[in-house]
């Protein structure tokens, strides 16, 4: 992947969906990650696409830094910019869920 500069950092959803290959890539981080999500390859295959997802595997880096730094810098962006994708994503999804009965806003 070529070097990125800030202007030319991915649109969130696809920062995170190659950070998730990247996780899943990992002989380290890919088996800690389905292990702490429950889901097998297949279920992680299925919800690639789904925005609550790519924003937990960017919650998951941010909870180490080390592996936030490292899949950041495979990715060639700064950590500050994948985390930041991870939070618009976490918000997105957390304003698009339905609400339910008895909720209030």
């Amino acid at each position: 992947m070529q070097k990125t500069s800030p202007s030319t950092v991915p649109p969130d959803d696809i920062l995170a969906l190659l950070a998730l290959a990247e996780v899943a890539a990992d002989a380290e981080l890919g088996p800690r990650f389905l292990d702490l999500t429950g889901l097998d390859a297949a279920g992680l295959r299925a919800r690639a696409a789904d925005p609550a997802l790519l924003a937990e595997v960017i919650a998951f880096l941010s909870a180490h830094e080390a592996s936030l730094i490292r899949i950041a810098a495979a990715l060639k962006v700064s950590p500050a910019a994948l985390a930041a994708a991870g939070k618009t994503l976490a918000q997105a999804n957390h304003t698009a869920r339905p609400q339910s009965h008895g909720e209030s806003r």
